[in-house]
């Protein structure tokens, strides 16, 4: 995964860094020739200026000595075109004849004077006359020149045209320095960046190779190693969320693990006192006189049996997801009396005081009622469970606010140990297992809490001095189910 995260990214680099190089040596080269370009037309006009205020002298007279100071300054201003911007230039008259020129350039480069086009300069005379500026692109001997023409004014008339005309090459060896500067500059920009790009691949891709390490230990159900945060917010987010995953497989696997064993527990110890009171009757070994209590057990066990595989089915019901969720409106509080009503026989038998205490009479909330009805059954059997004789078993019903109803069940009974309490809602799990050998199990308030998961809601264990106290929540209706 490294070297591929490193190829695209030099890659990207490389061609980010490459057109930007293209897009500076493109603009460089097109403002050069612009500013030159600028700079020849101001030269040209301060030529036509010079050349407007000569007395109108011809070529013969620039060959001759004792100029005036007029042409004097005429000729060192063509020098010095020249000798700063590599230039030549001509001074043409409405005729189409050249009056003034570098005289010097042409003895010395004879090929100047080769390089203009006479069907050139008479088209763009005749534009010039009418007052126009002209910028041509030519091809020449030695490569493109530019021209620039301007008018050339006396008395207010155009009288000719300055011409001035510069090779590209000379345009080009202004900003050839620039160009190899700016390919060196990009050149190290591009190694800067690979390097921190190197630097910070390995710093995002180092994390993504542990969690793929850790992903594959996972997937042979072996413990994985937490992974370290990397300081970049997204990846340790996905750290985060890696660790907490992983944390939850590990947790689920260690439940798991405990549900196989205490599944088997549970089943083993009632199938074992079938069986073995079962073979005590086929060898004669229990007594005739006993045969109808040793039945009796095997009955008890059976119906510890089926309350065990109906708890298990009651759960995994619960906690499928593709089952849907039946709910409609009805009166928690009328509920609560009728399950205390099917408990009537062992609260009476333990002579428990039920009291009731709800907000109004009839409260309306929106759910499953047979399973609300088999969460409030859990909770009042436990409470009947650890509740001593002539104790006290408490249900309340408070109004949280306009959409939530709190249902509160509690006993004064043994209560719950600090060092269950944060696995009262595990399978199999039984506090009670010290006190109540061979009752429940362990399936109730697990399944309180799967059911009430599936209506969006929670279950908690609530801090109370002697005896439980668990409390759920529910939807109330809205208009409490009026119409």
């Amino acid at each position: 995964m490294l070297p591929r995260l490193l190829i695209m990214f030099t890659a990207v680099i490389l061609v980010s860094v490459m057109l930007m190089l293209t897009f500076f040596a493109l603009s460089t080269r097109q403002a050069q020739v612009d500013s030159r370009i600028s700079a020849l037309k101001l030269q040209a006009y301060d030529i036509a200026y010079l050349a407007s205020t000569s007395s109108g002298s011809r070529l013969e007279t620039f060959l001759n000595y004792g100029f005036s100071a007029t042409q004097q300054m005429l000729e060192r201003k063509l020098r010095a075109v020249y000798e700063e911007y590599t230039a030549y230039c001509l001074v043409v008259e409405r005729n189409g004849q050249v009056t003034s020129y570098y005289s010097d350039v042409i003895n010395q480069n004879q090929e100047l004077s080769s390089q203009w086009n006479p069907q050139d300069v008479t088209n763009t005379l005749n534009r010039v006359l009418l007052g126009e500026e002209v910028i041509l692109q030519t091809q020449g001997l030695t490569g493109p020149m530019f021209t620039v023409a301007v008018p050339w004014k006396q008395q207010g008339k155009v009288v000719g045209a300055v011409y001035i005309q510069t090779a590209e090459q000379t345009i080009q060896a202004s900003y050839t320095n620039l160009w190899q500067q700016a390919a060196i500059v990009a050149l190290l920009t591009f190694v800067l960046a690979a390097a921190i790009a190197i630097f910070y691949t390995r710093r995002l891709v180092l994390p993504l190779k542990k969690m793929a390490a850790s992903a594959g230990l996972m997937a042979k159900g072996l413990p994985a190693p937490q992974v370290d945060n990397t300081g970049f917010a997204e990846l340790n987010e996905l750290s985060n969320a890696f660790n907490h995953m992983s944390q939850q497989i590990q947790d689920t696997e260690t439940t798991r693990k405990a549900f196989i064993a205490n599944l088997s527990h549970e089943l083993r110890s009632p199938m074992t006192s079938i069986q073995g009171f079962v073979q005590g009757m086929i060898d004669k070994t229990v007594r005739p006189q006993d045969t109808e209590q040793t039945l009796q057990i095997v009955l008890d066990e059976t119906k510890r049996l089926n309350h065990l595989v109906s708890g298990l089915l009651n759960l995994s019901r619960v906690e499928a997801a593709e089952t849907r969720l039946e709910t409609q409106l009805f009166n928690i509080c009328e509920l609560i009396r009728l399950v205390f009503i099917t408990r009537i026989q062992p609260l009476e038998e333990k002579n428990i005081q039920v009291i009731t205490l709800f907000d109004q009479d009839e409260l309306f909330v929106r759910a499953a009622k047979s399973q609300i009805e088999q969460v409030l059954i859990n909770l009042i059997d436990n409470a009947i469970r650890f509740t001593p004789n002539n104790g006290q078993i408490k249900s309340v019903v408070d109004i949280i606010d306009r959409r939530t109803l709190a249902v509160t069940i509690s006993d004064n009974g043994i209560g719950i140990a600090k060092e269950d309490e944060a696995h009262i809602f595990d399978r199999f799990y039984k506090a009670d297992q010290s006190h109540t050998v061979g009752e429940g199990v362990g399936l109730g308030l697990a399944i309180c809490k799967a059911i009430l998961e599936r209506h969006g809601q929670s279950i908690r264990l609530l801090p109370q001095e002697g005896g439980a106290a668990f409390q759920f929540t529910l939807e109330r209706a809205a208009d409490n189910g009026k119409r």
